[in-house]
């Protein structure tokens, strides 16, 4: 039985006087149970402050993006192992937004994604269909495409390591959610996928619901078998939308 996992994208939100209210709130109101963990990425300026407030609880740190580089003149990236070194345990590679709005392409997702793991992080890779591709029946070749090239380069084996996140585009700060059957579809399919590498692996890897899940939908989308968690956005703003996400996923 896979855990659930509820992630929080913070996005270019928060300062440090709101960060701690919302963490301090978090870690006050983690609900009993086990089978789930919870997952906090702040922006960058906000990390070591985050891990340092989160130590000892039950919250984890994670990070919205990382260089593919270990190293070098590269001003403004953040390598891989100085998120290690700050504490952070998961980084997030190939958000749709990273891909729309900054260009990033699946082979610079999937160098993100190598060299996350050789510094001892856990990836969080999303993939996912624009609007557009979803109304042309283009869903499946779409997300095939983004995880095909991590795994020509990495190979199944990683995602052993590895989480994946399904993020429907369309679903993402407009209102829209995909139902609970739309998502599992798509989450079925990419379990299935693995499963043709490698059914222990398929079977083990946690795929998230990236298209605004909230308290009121949580509980529905986390029901599917092969929906495993959240990556959450406006509602990971609020300890108490938060929550009521990882509620959800204590009872289920």
């Amino acid at each position: 039985m896979r855990d659930i996992l509820v992630a929080g994208n913070w996005k270019m939100n928060g300062n440090s006087a709101a960060n701690a209210e919302l963490v301090a709130g978090i870690i006050a109101g983690v609900p009993q149970g086990s089978g789930f963990s919870l997952l906090v990425c702040p922006p960058y300026p906000y990390l070591a402050a985050v891990v340092a407030q989160t130590e000892g609880s039950a919250v984890s740190v994670g990070s919205q993006n990382v260089s593919e580089h270990e190293k070098g003149a590269f001003t403004g990236e953040v390598a891989p192992g100085m998120l290690r070194d700050l504490g952070c345990t998961y980084a997030i590679v190939g958000h749709s937004e990273r891909r729309a709005i900054y260009g990033e392409t699946s082979a610079q997702v999937a160098a993100k994604f190598q060299a996350a793991q050789a510094a001892g992080i856990t990836p969080i890779l999303c993939v996912g269909e624009t609007l557009e591709e979803r109304e042309a029946g283009t869903t499946e070749s779409v997300v095939d495409e983004q995880l095909d090239a991590v795994l020509d380069v990495a190979g199944i084996d990683a995602l052993a390591t590895a989480v994946i996140a399904y993020e429907p585009v369309w679903a993402i700060g407009t209102g829209m959610t995909a139902s609970p059957e739309q998502a599992q579809d798509v989450h079925r399919h990419i379990r299935g996928r693995l499963e043709a590498l490698n059914a222990n692996i398929a079977a083990g890897v946690q795929i998230l619901y990236g298209g605004s899940m909230k308290g009121e939908n949580a509980a529905g989308l986390l029901a599917k078998p092969d929906i495993d968690g959240g990556l959450i956005g406006g509602a990971s703003l609020k300890a108490e939308d938060f929550l009521a996400i990882a509620a959800a996923a204590a009872q289920n």
